[in-house]
């Protein structure tokens, strides 16, 4: 069973909240890029990119490495195992819940069909 740390779900799906930070997640899936061309990309100042890395970076999902000026950004090491657990437990229970709502549409069915 997987072991749930309330701080990490939180910092995780923290930072998943937000389109830009999805999207730069997205983008870095294709290739590691610089701050400032992820910057460029989503049309945004270079001070709020860095926040939003700084968000990801500190969920474990992107990694940061400065060479030179050029601060690069990649996938972090963050599986998202945990989180995986987490939103699995939810949906079985959630299908738990459609399917007794489903028996009971049914019999509803049932009973109109038979008057």
């Amino acid at each position: 069973m997987v072991q749930y740390s309330k701080r990490r779900l939180d910092q995780t799906f923290a930072a998943l909240s937000d389109s830009t930070r999805r999207g730069v997640l997205l983008q870095l899936g294709q290739k590691d890029t610089s701050i400032t061309k992820l910057a460029e990309q989503f049309h945004m100042s270079l001070t709020g990119m860095k926040k939003h890395i700084g968000i990801l970076e500190q969920a474990g999902l992107v990694k940061t490495e400065k060479k030179g000026r050029v601060r690069t950004c990649k996938l972090g090491t963050c599986q998202l195992d945990s989180e995986m657990a987490w939103i699995e437990k939810y949906k079985e229970i959630w299908d738990q819940r459609f399917d007794a709502l489903e028996i009971i549409v049914q019999e509803l069915k049932q009973r109109r069909e038979n008057k």
